[in-house]
């Protein structure tokens, strides 16, 4: 009788174990959602935000809801993620928005826009002006749904093999700045090149790009930019902030329930908080090591190619939503909140920088 027992106690034990691991979506109410990346998992910046997303989403739901991260080009190629998850091969993405210009142009405006908001505005236009239920409005056709997640801040504005001093020195040079930063790059003699960060240190190295942005100095520094380019640029032109998002396929979204979905909103808006707070921690430590371990050598860019950029900018931008109901709708929202929010940015934030300066 006791082996009997012992038996069937063995059998029953293996039938769950297969049922577990056979079902685990569905295994005692858990669901698993399969996501893809931009990056490389646990890259500094968009890489480890994501992977403590992931981890306060398990914790929050005991394990209920859980994610399986595939990290850039693992699964399917970068820039065909949003195909990938539009289809419902993949349940959702953390990426950018400016990839999809494709698609749209609008998409810019939910990622990063030269000359553009500073991360706080641009989550306030999201959150309180109007901006979420525009992206909504935008994913709709493609079956998406897409919430912030993270932010990189203000960044850098790139890596160059040789200096810039002028307007002629930007000619010819091919650089790796996507959307419409790329845009004003080619309306300065440049050639623009859209490329996946992880491919970025290659082409550098051997010379395929003779300049590259990425985001600011402890993103930059995990990528090894600085062997392959000493002139480290500022400011950041073509992104004064950046808002990365987590793209779900529309019907995985609408079966997760609204208490998922307010979870999950709660925890994407909390990590945008704690992404740029990582980097305001770590850039300081990173841009000491670069400047004084590794020999970067920091420039500004000169007044003439600023003003050329931002003109070029005031001329590429509104032409390129100019066809597209959409996205010019897209735009003059975000154009008026921009313009809303400036003096109040100049009279309070940017006066204490000023003093600060004294």
């Amino acid at each position: 009788m006791e082996r009997r027992r012992r038996t069937l106690l063995k059998t029953g034990l293996a039938v769950g174990a297969v049922g577990a691991f056979a079902s685990p979506a569905v295994a005692q109410g858990k669901r698993e959602l399969k996501m893809v990346l931009g990056w490389p998992r646990n890259s500094p910046g968009n890489g480890t935000a994501i992977e403590r997303f992931a981890q306060n989403v398990a914790k929050a739901t005991d394990g209920r809801l859980t994610f399986r991260i595939y990290g850039a080009n693992e699964l399917v190629p970068v820039l065909g993620m949003f195909d990938a998850v539009s289809s419902g091969a993949v349940d959702c993405a953390n990426s950018t928005g400016y990839y999809w210009t494709g698609k749209s142009k609008a998409y810019n405006f939910f990622s990063t826009v030269p000359f553009g908001m500073l991360p706080m505005e641009h989550f306030a236009w999201l959150t309180y002006g109007g901006g979420q239920k525009l992206w909504d409005e935008l994913n709709a056709p493609h079956g998406l749904k897409s919430l912030p997640l993270s932010q990189t801040g203000a960044q850098m504005g790139g890596w160059y093999r040789k200096e810039v001093n002028s307007l002629a020195d930007m000619k010819g040079l091919k650089a790796r700045y996507p959307g419409f930063g790329g845009e004003i790059l080619k309306a300065l003699g440049a050639t623009p090149v859209l490329m996946p960060l992880g491919e970025v240190f290659p082409a550098l190295q051997s010379g395929a790009l003779d300049a590259a942005e990425l985001a600011t100095p402890w993103f930059d520094m995990g990528y090894g930019l600085f062997k392959a380019a000493k002139y480290y640029y500022s400011p950041g032109f073509h992104e004064p902030g950046h808002t990365l998002e987590l793209m779900f396929n529309k019907k995985v979204w609408d079966s997760l329930g609204a208490a998922d979905q307010s979870l999950l909103t709660l925890a994407a808006h909390a990590e945008l908080l704690h992404s740029e707070a990582e980097v305001l921690a770590n850039d300081p430590e990173a841009l000491d090591q670069l400047t004084g371990k590794f020999g970067v050598q920091l420039r500004a860019f000169p007044d003439d190619i600023l003003r050329a950029m931002q003109k070029a900018a005031a001329e590429i931008i509104p032409a390129a939503v100019a066809g597209d109901p959409m996205a010019k709708k897209i735009f003059e929202s975000y154009s008026a909140f921009q313009k809303k929010v400036l003096p109040r940015g100049l009279l309070m934030p940017g006066a204490v920088w000023q003093m600060r300066r004294l």
